[in-house]
């Protein structure tokens, strides 16, 4: 029978092409608006490390002496609170994470230095956030500890200064230091790039470029320290710093801490740990507020952080507003549309179809709308996000339809356009057949 029904549903189209191109244009823009804004927010608050985010933690203290409320912590830590919690290793893996921009350049090219991004960190970034290699591989913990002249760097980077080929062992100036090439990244893009938020990732302002994609080149923590020492932002200081450009003792926080715990006990075990360290850095008087202590997992850091900008949720539920009112625009098209048919359905009727099978000849006609209607919106889905990918926003290069959100686009068009025709199919069901008979 469902054969039957859509080669009845496509008759019914041809018959009345205006119609039917109507239909379809409402579902198509609905679809087309709320598929680009849902795409765009769901690549901004999607999880980026899919079965592991669970067990990635960002702990935070209060060193700010000058506090006298228990507002939230800075989102940053202070030198010597993130290396404290760092070197005591009471998680299963620990990273320190900073970045700056700096000149680099090929020293055996001679070519002139170019502005980039280095992210300073330490061993255990690479195996706790899963980064992908292409050539070599992280440096190690001892390479932390001798603050070993070694660097890892993307892939954009290995493509423009050696043309793609393997660099490992290569030479790379960074500022006017030399450094040895131990790893090369493929192509590694988070959404969001989670290790960088802090204070509003994607807010507006000058550094929200900085976080649009990988860093450049990616070097030991205290190795970075050494080679671009006074070229890293404060992200709030309470006191003006001693010695200018040295952050190391500066009344600064700019630091991140990730850990990784890998049990439910582990995690308890640390929390009782960093609220054990701020109640003792109180005892030695560095800290006044040792109870304003956090530890929130990746995914709460995020929507803590509100990752997704608050004009992309307004777009978003501004754009299911106008799908609604394409819904009950097809609503009233296809009561138009069954109704003009009663005296068909009358006839039907007469010969022995029942009320069911007449709802469902009408349900098969509003799906087969609702997927030429998605096709059509599925290319204004991507008409959409082009558009976005050329606004001068952070997240522009983001904005690109994955395999879930193209299922979802044709998904939505046939359940909206289905969810449409149930009011007008049950109305033409309830046709009385002998009246319809008597008007022929």
């Amino acid at each position: 029978m469902f054969v039957y029904y859509l080669d009845l549903a496509f008759r019914s189209l041809r018959r009345n092409t205006m119609l039917t191109a109507l239909m379809v244009l409402a579902i198509a823009v609905g679809i087309g608006a709320s598929m680009t804004t849902l795409t765009v927010t769901h690549l901004l608050s999607g999880d980026p490390l899919p079965g592991r985010s669970q067990h990635i933690f960002y702990p935070q203290v209060d060193p700010d002496p000058k506090r006298t409320d228990d507002k939230e912590p800075y989102d940053k830590l202070d030198y010597q609170s993130a290396v404290d919690l760092w070197s005591a290793h009471r998680a299963d893996r620990q990273a320190i994470v900073v970045d700056s921009r700096l000149k680099l350049s090929d020293p055996a090219s001679g070519a002139p230095p170019i502005m980039a991004m280095m992210l300073s960190t330490t061993a255990d970034f690479f195996p706790m956030f899963d980064v992908p290699f292409q050539y070599g591989a992280g440096w190690s913990a001892q390479d932390d500890a001798s603050r070993a002249r070694v660097a890892v760097i993307s892939a954009d980077l290995n493509q423009k200064l050696f043309a793609g080929a393997n660099s490992v062992g290569r030479t790379l100036r960074l500022r006017n230091s030399d450094v040895r090439i131990v790893g090369v990244l493929k192509p590694w893009r988070p959404s969001p790039q989670f290790y960088m938020v802090a204070g509003g990732r994607f807010a507006n302002g000058d550094t929200a470029d900085y976080y649009s994609k990988t860093e450049d080149v990616i070097t030991p923590f205290f190795t970075g320290l050494d080679i671009n020492d006074g070229s890293f932002w404060q992200f709030t200081c309470w006191s003006l710093p001693a010695r200018t450009g040295h952050l190391q003792d500066a009344p600064c926080v700019w630091l991140g801490l990730w850990v990784q715990l890998d049990n439910a006990a582990k995690v308890a075990g640390y929390r009782r740990f960093v609220a054990d360290y701020a109640a003792q850095q109180k005892s030695l008087g560095r800290f006044t507020h040792a109870g304003n202590a956090r530890m929130r997992s990746l995914m709460e850091w995020l929507d803590f952080n509100g990752v997704v900008p608050s004009d992309v949720r307004l777009q978003t539920w501004l754009s299911f507003a106008f799908l609604t009112i394409c819904l009950f625009n097809t609503v009233g098209l296809l009561l138009a549309k069954f109704l003009r048919r009663s005296g068909e359905i009358g006839v039907r009727r007469a010969l022995g179809a029942s009320r069911a099978a007449v709802f469902a000849q009408c349900m098969v006609e509003s799906a087969v709308i609702g997927l030429i209607g998605g096709l059509f919106g599925l290319l204004l889905t991507l008409l959409g996000l082009w558009l976005v990918r050329q606004q001068p926003v952070a997240y522009a290069d983001l904005a690109r339809l994955d395999v879930p959100m193209f299922l979802l686009t044709f998904a939505l068009a046939v359940g909206t356009s289905v969810l449409a025709g149930v009011l007008p199919a049950l109305r033409a069901c309830r046709v009385a057949p002998a009246w319809q008979l008597k008007t022929l």
